[in-house]
């Protein structure tokens, strides 16, 4: 039976981490060995961050509505307390949103919110 050489397979697999490691400086994107090294660390990073980010969103739709709830005289957690006792379902992305855009609006909001209180 015949030998069954990989080199081509090897050298497909080395070219894809190569490729993924294109723009890293030095020797990183030129050896494998390197590179393989650092395309797995930024792929770990990568994952980790997808998730990071959905965090940093939440923590700053929070912080835009907090402050503008002071604005209108109520604070972050009885403005959140007021709208969902007066049966507003609004995400808190929706009323960042709104807290930046439409200023008037959301006073409408913290009204029936202190109203619901």
């Amino acid at each position: 039976m015949a030998r069954v050489k990989g080199a081509m397979m090897t050298r497909k697999r080395r070219n894809k981490t190569l490729r993924l490691a294109k723009g890293y400086w030095g020797s990183r994107s030129k050896h494998f060995k390197v590179a393989n090294q650092a395309v797995f660390k930024a792929l770990q990073y990568g994952y980790v961050s997808r998730r990071l980010r959905k965090r940093d969103f939440r923590k700053l739709w929070i912080t835009r509505i907090s402050a503008a709830a002071k604005i209108n005289g109520l604070n972050y957690s009885r403005l959140m307390y007021g709208l969902k006792k007066a049966g507003i379902d609004l995400n808190r992305k929706m009323l960042a949103e709104i807290a930046v855009t439409d200023a008037a609006a959301f006073t409408a909001l913290c009204d029936k919110a202190k109203a619901a209180l």
